[in-house]
């Protein structure tokens, strides 16, 4: 096993935890040193081999498992917040997450079996899913699966991380930025600290270093769907809450971005200008497709993804409504589209 370990500097490290069978390879999680022990940012998935790399690599910092004082946690993704409840075994650390991502997980922990699957039902019924689509659904929750959602072994966080918060960690300063929209509790986390590295930053260097997750990425989109509580009827406008969070994080100007994929970065600014744009130029797309009336599903169908419709998996299909729905309520939200009275399957066209 070769544990792949980056030495930020200014008691900074990275660890590439793996992710099996996926294609973004790897979770960078990130180890801050500080006056009462090590804290990690993030633990990725919760697999044999992603422990073992995780240890190895704790190690390779020159610290034991054990030694790990608490666990910042940016988002609740399984990719994420998966190795948690072992981490949190083998150091008695404490584990951290925003409000609204925690009860996600306080959600999926106690939700009956099969009420994920009866949602989902629902969902793509309503978006005018086609019944080839449905039937496996249908088959699953007939036969009593969908008790096996991702994350389910994850830990139940011990403590909040409030917006704006300068966080508990002696010989650091490190604050809690709320970034909602890849999921409803993201958050990236400033470390307010002159950069280590003289000349990488120059000016800026007082800017510090963002640990970002995965709300600015170097080169990925992130996803922007929905998580809202199946028995809450409250519609939530994802895709806003993400472009407004990229503005706050493109004003901060951090002199570095330490993601939680692919690799750490400068340039922040210029990365969420290129996001916006990107959002922007979908959504006007969007807007171009509705011009002939069409259901969230057709939608889907119709926008353009990273591989034709027909070679996307099945699972990835109910993510891409997902995405869809998200945009669809931005531009119901804007004014720029609006659902056809009467149409049911719910039909949506250009305003």
């Amino acid at each position: 096993m070769t544990t792949q370990v980056t030495d930020h500097r200014g008691g900074v490290w990275s660890i590439a935890v793996p992710i099996p069978d996926n294609p973004l390879g790897h979770t960078l999680v990130h180890l801050l040193e500080t006056d009462r022990g090590p804290v990690l940012i993030d633990t990725g998935w919760d697999d044999p081999d992603s422990w073992d790399t995780l240890v190895a690599g704790v190690t390779a910092c020159g610290f034991a498992v054990a030694d790990l004082h608490g666990v910042l946690i940016t988002h609740h993704h399984p990719d994420h917040h998966g190795l948690s409840a072992k981490v949190r075994e083998a150091s008695g650390a404490w584990i951290a997450m925003h409000a609204a991502d925690m009860a996600v997980v306080r959600r999926t922990r106690e939700a009956e079996p099969g009420r994920w699957l009866d949602y989902l039902l629902a969902k793509l019924t309503a978006a005018g899913a086609p019944e080839d689509h449905l039937t496996p659904l249908r088959e699953a929750r007939t036969a009593g699966r969908g008790r096996r959602l991702p994350g389910r072994r994850a830990a139940l966080p011990d403590r909040g991380i409030e917006p704006g918060e300068l966080l508990d960690l002696p010989g650091r300063r490190l604050r809690a930025l709320w970034t909602p929209g890849h999921t409803p509790g993201h958050v990236c986390l400033h470390l307010e600290e002159r950069h280590p590295a003289p000349g990488t930053a120059g000016a800026a260097g007082g800017r510090g270093r963002l640990f970002s997750g995965d709300h600015l990425l170097p080169g990925i989109t992130p996803h922007i769907g929905l998580y809202e509580d199946p028995d809450d009827g409250e519609s939530t406008d994802p895709l806003g809450d993400y472009l407004d969070s990229l503005e706050r994080v493109g004003r901060l100007a951090p002199a570095e971005v330490l993601p939680a994929h692919q690799h750490a970065f400068t340039d922040a600014e210029g990365r969420v200008g290129e996001l916006i744009a990107h959002h922007e130029e979908r959504l006007s797309k969007l807007r171009a497709l509705l011009r002939e009336p069409r259901t969230l599903w057709q939608l889907a169908v119709a926008m353009e993804w990273n591989r034709p419709w027909d070679r996307i998996p099945y699972g990835s299909r109910n993510i891409a409504v997902s995405e869809a729905e998200a945009h669809l309520r931005r531009l119901v939200k804007l004014g720029h589209a609006e659902r056809v009275p009467g149409s049911d399957p719910a039909t949506y066209r250009a305003v």
